[in-house]
């Protein structure tokens, strides 16, 4: 069927435009009934970033979760995978996370978790879409629903997350960035279990704040505060923390690329990656293949998304699978991308090899890239042949020395393209063309 509001993340928009109140109330309405299927009466969590919205879609997923005759638990503001934790650890029917994750704080966006903590499958979000506008006879009475809110939830994560590590990171120096997110209930409890002395940044959210000019979209702040501070590492949380990106103690930046060779590396040293497989989606950099495979890796591409990076892990019993954004999954352990056990797996993984992070980050060498995103119709995108035509020449020229990667954006308005080549003018050359060709083949009509 047509999918009307679930995109490649949830449902996503402008808070009070697209994503409004009564839209929330009729999507945990519809999860509700859905669930009702299966369990009666069904539990739901509710866990948010801290975007001024927050509240108001809270206030109105709980009612419609109420009206339905199923149980609304308000988590507060929680990190992503915290919500996917809890759901697991609660016996849950299902978690609902509010957030727009790394996007500008006027969006918003609605996330939905099953009882195993995995996000819903398409065909589970799409019969909870189809239930969104049926007129139905809703409980009255002693049948109604219930709300209610419960303290302690990012400390349980906290703690989790701290000893899955494993490992203390007692005199290492760190400056943590929250971008002004969800991570700012999570991040000062770990870290001091951890043993890590850690400077936090961006920890002071006004529900406009997130992911301004900080944060892992934003890496300038951390660096900068690394330096300050003469740090070992910087560690950078996106808005919901379901991702992670690092920055090394002179400020060079670590991408997923590193940190899933950093963890590969470690896992085999203990033996602890089955099969040694990786999987890796298609923008991943030429340097992490060659460096992943000189580890011993058999590697799986996906297309870009977490949820193919997860489907590919979960088919063929994969531990270790991610994005070049920093969404890390590690399956043996969580369920989804979490950015605050990425983080802790990482720094343990120092502490036992006793490199830091450029040294460990150094065994990628990336080759040249250039991944521009272009505001631009992306459903035009798959019939677009002039660009088509030119990705073909162009693959032509770079041989095996390089590749190109045109997709459009699950959540936004845009098309992005990735060229990347031995030859850094090459590949920036290549990128511009084919950026012109969108600009020019798929102009955004205001």
């Amino acid at each position: 069927m047509a999918r009307a509001w679930f995109g490649t993340d949830g449902i996503r928009g402008v808070a009070n435009a697209r994503l409004t109140p009564e839209l929330a109330l009729r999507v945990g309405r519809a999860a509700v009934q859905r669930l009702q299927d299966a369990q009666p009466n069904p539990v739901v969590l509710i866990g948010r970033d801290t975007r001024r919205s927050g509240t108001m879609l809270e206030d109105a997923l709980a009612a419609g979760i109420a009206s339905a005759g199923g149980h609304a638990v308000r988590l507060g503001v929680l990190p992503t995978p915290a919500v996917a934790w809890s759901v697991v650890q609660r016996k849950a029917a299902a978690g609902i996370v509010i957030s727009a994750s790394h996007n500008p704080y006027p969006d918003n966006g609605i996330k939905l978790f099953g009882a195993d903590g995995y996000k819903l499958l398409d065909a589970e979000e799409e019969a909870i879409e189809a239930l969104l506008d049926l007129d139905t006879t809703l409980p009255t009475g002693a049948d109604v629903g219930t709300t209610s809110s419960v303290d302690g939830a990012a400390d349980a994560y906290a703690d989790w997350v701290a000893d899955v590590a494993g490992t203390p990171l007692d005199g290492m120096r760190i400056v943590v960035d929250c971008a002004h997110g969800a991570a700012v209930t999570v991040a000062p409890r770990l870290f001091e279990r951890l043993g890590a002395s850690a400077t936090l940044i961006a920890c002071a959210p006004d529900g406009c704040n997130i992911n301004v000019d900080c944060g892992s979209t934003h890496l300038a702040a951390v660096a900068a505060a690394v330096r300050a501070h003469g740090a070992t590492l910087g560690v950078a949380f996106d808005g919901d923390a379901d991702r992670v990106l690092f920055v090394t103690a002179d400020g060079s930046h670590v991408d997923g690329d590193h940190i899933l060779t950093i963890l590969a590396a470690d896992a085999i040293a203990r033996n602890a990656l089955p099969g040694n497989r990786v999987v890796l989606t298609s923008m991943a950099n030429l340097g992490a293949h060659h460096a992943l495979r000189a580890l011993g890796c058999t590697l799986e591409l996906t297309d870009v998304g977490d949820r193919y990076v997860l489907e590919a892990m979960r088919r063929d019993a994969t531990a270790l699978g991610g994005e070049q954004s920093g969404h890390v999954i590690a399956l043996d352990h969580q369920t989804t991308g979490d950015g605050p056990l990425t983080a802790t797996l990482v720094l343990a993984a120092l502490a036992r090899s006793g490199q830091t992070l450029a040294e460990a980050a150094s065994a990628v060498e990336k080759f040249p890239q250039n991944l521009i995103s272009v505001r631009a119709r992306r459903e035009g995108l798959p019939e677009c042949a002039p660009l088509w035509e030119a990705i073909a020449v162009a693959e032509a020229q770079l041989g095996e020395n390089g590749r190109i990667v045109v997709r459009s954006s699950g959540t936004e308005p845009l098309v992005r393209v990735m060229v990347e080549a031995r030859d850094a003018g090459e590949c920036l050359a290549i990128a511009e063309a084919l950026v012109a060709i969108v600009e020019r083949e798929l102009p955004v009509v205001e």
